[in-house]
């Protein structure tokens, strides 16, 4: 299995990002969204937050393909909504790239690789 990290911020303002995390709480995320999210491959997705930034960690499938997933939600109208209401909250990273969203992450440290 493989991890990815994804980073983005949220509007800096302190009722959107409490309305943002009650749109994440599990009674609220819309559950075609949740569909989404697993039949992509997705075997583990967590969110984090510090302040006004996000941290994103998803582990998937060895058959996980973005650009897959990436299709898929442009072709469904409920995943679409959720992405245009997410889009309230969200503000892209300053490096983010036009029109993108949450941003990958480098690994840049993994414990297991040094030497005990």
């Amino acid at each position: 299995m493989t991890w990815h990290c994804l980073a983005l911020d949220l509007r800096d303002d302190p009722q959107l990002i409490a309305e943002y995390e009650r749109w994440h709480r599990s009674d609220r995320i819309w559950p075609e969204v949740v569909a989404s999210i697993r039949d992509a491959g997705i075997l583990d997705m967590q969110i984090f937050r510090t302040g006004n930034r996000l941290v994103m960690l998803m582990r998937v499938a060895p058959t996980f393909d973005a650009s897959a997933k990436a299709a898929a939600d442009a072709a469904s109208e409920r995943v679409q909504a959720w992405e245009a209401l997410m889009s309230t909250f969200q503000q892209p990273l300053p490096w983010a790239a036009a029109g993108q969203k949450w941003v990958p992450m480098q690994r840049i440290f993994d414990l297991a690789e040094c030497a005990d």
